[in-house]
This record gives C-alpha cells, sequence and structure tokens, in this order.
C-alpha cells in the first residue's frame, strides 16, 4: 500500500506546501498531493499553487493566526526556490 508520504514524495511539493493545499481546498493531505502533482504538470499550475498559498497567508493574518502564517512563508519561499519564475513583484496580486 502506498504512504502519503510515498505520495508527498511523489507529487513534486514537500508536506508544508501540500498541507497548505490541503488547507485550502478542504482536502486530505493524499488527494491534495495529487491535485499538486496534476497543477505542476498543467500550464499555469505552478502559478495556481503559488496563488493557493498566498491566500492561505493572508487568511491566517486576517484571522489573527501569525504563527500558522509563519509557516506558510516558509512553505511559499521553499516553493519560490523551486519555481523562481513565478516571484511576483510586491503589491503586484
Amino acid at each position: 500500500m502506498i504512504a502519503l508520504e510515498d505520495c508527498i514524495g511523489l507529487c513534486g511539493l514537500n508536506e508544508a506546501e501540500v498541507a497548505a493545499i490541503a488547507e485550502h481546498e478542504h482536502l486530505p493531505e493524499i488527494a491534495a498531493a495529487n491535485l499538486a502533482r496534476y497543477l505542476l504538470g498543467r500550464d499555469h499550475g505552478p502559478e495556481q499553487i503559488r496563488d493557493i498559498l498566498v491566500d492561505d497567508i493572508r487568511h491566517s493574518v486576517r484571522y489573527g493566526n501569525s504563527r500558522h502564517a509563519a509557516e506558510l512563508i516558509g512553505a511559499l519561499r521553499h516553493f519560490l526556490g523551486e519555481h523562481p519564475a513565478l516571484v511576483m513583484p510586491i503589491g503586484s496580486h
């Protein structure tokens, strides 16, 4: 049987990035790993993942969860490090 860790390892994202997608889309993490793999293979899919992470950060800040926002910022930094072409100018989104 394939484990969640295996799915995360195969999807192209790390655990924190998959958890953020799961949170945003209200999915189990294993389904979020599958969605991540799908999005990474689509045109503009990486941009959608970036936008999910940014939206999750905004939501955490809006509701005063600064610790979670900091975790999500770490996930976004890692994602953008892997996909530097997606870095957005400040204030553009």
